[in-house]
């Protein structure tokens, strides 16, 4: 009796699969998938011995007319087999020195699609296990980015084509983006979210529209989406930059003098609405535009755009003492709202390294270059403490800093590198090491501060300066974007993401968490307009009181003075 209802469980569920309607989107995401995998895994197709996009090109009108599940299937099942014989290699032999990150890694889809015949997901299984082997080493060249340059001069008019370009990015992003398992979305959903939007697009303004909201999904701060040809010049600028600080735009530096003048802005003047929107409404409405790792990132993104404008004439709304005045204001290019640049001299040097007041030197993370060290160490060896200023994107110094500051050589980080030989695979490997044997490092507090301006070079840098051991974090949260950068130039748009994954020793994360203050310290509206340096301030009263904990701190005497020292 059971084997009965079996049979005829077996026999509903095969008539239920060859008679099921299926979607476009449903049929274009398995395709998706489908060639993605092969491209990666088919010894032929991984080996580049086929035109592998125009396959796609050829297949999609098939896959277009296919109105029922098995109909589908089919045809991807005769594709498949289209390709010629697949050598027996199994079972492959895993090497005995690798350790595998496997969060990013998941072919379940192989078995579990509802579109997937039996035999088909047979077929993509015996491939798998006798997947291609590859040879190259992962780098920027590594075969997979480079045949991304192949979509250079595709007509993103035509819709096979927006899938083409879309079904690589994917599978880029699917097997060799080591910080796929921390986005906010699942990266099958987003596939999902998107195929209609590159479909329906009716023009390549309106595809290029839909992969840069696709590229904020990744959710991670190296993702850049330049659209081309770029609208910038066309474009006109408030004449200061800010930061969002309480939904609100802060000005933090004035561009343009005499604009600024003409409408009575200054540092700490606030913005409240632009053009009738008030800020916290563009945080929302431009949140498909720009990829961060976390909010605070997110919010430095933004604040740029909110400041540029299409139409010269703004309506802009300013609080000050506690009442709102609109003003009409005229924009300009960027040349006009931003000449404090091209004046003769704007370009004020900044100070590379400094001795403050109280024996406590100051370091100018984002201009000291190599060949300042030397100086910098003689000046510095001294102090009681060093303030490693690393609000910014530091030079490429860290390696001589660190020499000086351990007393012994220490590893501080660890790196996830795709594994080729299993594409979706990573695997662990060691990063780098600090210091070296030296009984006159540096003795005294070694302070480091960070904000949402400290990005992937200077995030790495901070964990580095960690391995110190008297080393203090403070500041706020930073744009928890770690690793190299990955850049693609295509016709209508440039775009990047983070290709390598990057932990501290004990497997600790930095992608969108980022470094972790000892003591956090943002910066006020108050403060901003009084001129102070908040987080500087509670550094230099860390350094006298040794509290980490202090919510109300009597700044030492010389904060103050110290600040104008800096400015100076």
């Amino acid at each position: 009796m059971k084997k009965n209802i079996l049979f005829i469980l077996l026999v509903f569920s095969q008539l239920l699969f060859s008679q099921s309607k299926v979607s476009e989107t449903e049929k274009l995401t398995a395709a998706c998938k489908v060639w993605g995998f092969l491209k990666y895994y088919h010894p032929k197709v991984a080996a580049g011995e086929l035109n592998w996009d125009q396959q796609l090109l050829d297949i999609l009108p098939k896959v277009e007319k296919a109105q029922t599940r098995k109909e589908f299937s089919l045809i991807m099942s005769n594709w498949i087999d289209s390709l010629g014989e697949v050598p027996l290699t199994a079972p492959i032999v895993e090497p005995k020195d690798v350790k595998y990150f496997d969060k990013n890694f998941d072919l379940s889809w192989i078995s579990t699609s509802d579109l997937f015949s039996r035999n088909l997901s047979a077929k993509l299984k015996f491939i798998e296990n006798n997947r291609y082997q590859s040879t190259a080493e992962f780098g920027p060249d590594f075969d997979a980015f480079k045949t991304l340059k192949n979509y250079y001069d595709l007509d993103y008019n035509a819709k096979n084509n927006r899938i083409l370009m879309l079904f690589a990015y994917w599978n880029v992003i699917e097997y060799y983006f080591p910080y796929k398992y921390v986005m906010d979305q699942k990266w099958d959903k987003t596939l999902i979210e998107i195929l209609p939007d590159v479909v329906g697009a009716k023009n390549s303004d309106e595809f290029n529209k839909a992969l840069r909201k696709m590229s904020t999904r990744l959710n991670d701060g190296h993702v850049m989406f330049h659209i081309y040809p770029t609208s910038l010049k066309h474009n006109v600028f408030f004449p200061a930059a800010g930061k969002i600080i309480d939904e609100k735009i802060v000005i933090t530096e004035i561009l343009a003098d005499s604009l600024a003048e003409a409408d009575n802005i200054k540092i700490g003047t606030v913005i409240t609405k632009i053009n009738g929107k008030s800020i916290k409404d563009l945080i929302e409405e431009k949140r498909n535009k720009f990829s961060a790792s976390n909010e605070a990132a997110y919010l430095n993104k933004v604040v740029t755009d909110m400041l540029i404008s299409d139409s010269e004439n703004v309506k802009v709304e300013f609080l000050a003492d506690g009442k709102y005045e609109t003003k009409a204001m005229t924009w300009y290019n960027y040349h006009d709202s931003h000449r404090n640049e091209f004046k003769k001299g704007a370009q004020k040097k900044k100070d590379k390294f400094k001795l403050l007041d109280n024996n406590i030197g100051y370091v100018n993370m984002g201009v000291i270059k190599q060949r300042n060290i030397p100086d910098m160490i003689e000046a510095l060896k001294s102090t009681k403490a060093i303030v490693f200023d690393m609000r910014n994107y530091p030079k490429n110094t860290w390696k001589e800093i660190s020499d000086f500051l351990n007393p012994q050589e220490k590893n501080f980080c660890d790196y996830t590198m795709p594994y080729l030989n299993y594409p979706g695979r990573f695997v662990w490997t060691e990063g780098r090491k600090a210091g070296f044997e030296n009984k006159d490092h540096y003795k005294g507090k070694v302070i480091v501060l960070l904000n949402e301006d400290s990005l992937s070079q200077s995030e790495w840098t901070a964990m580095c300066f960690q391995t110190a051991g008297n080393t203090t974090i403070i500041g706020s949260q930073t744009a928890g974007t770690d690793g190299n950068n990955f850049e693609f130039d295509f016709r209508g748009f440039h775009t990047a993401f983070t290709g390598i994954g990057v932990y501290y020793p004990d497997g600790r994360e930095t992608q969108r968490i980022g470094i972790v203050p000892d003591i956090e310290v943002k910066p006020t509206i108050k403060g901003i307009q009084e001129g102070r340096d908040e987080v500087l301030e509670r550094a230099l009263a860390f350094i006298e009181t040794g509290k980490l904990n202090e919510e109300n701190f009597k700044n030492p005497k010389t904060t103050i003075k110290n600040q104008q020292n800096l400015k100076n």
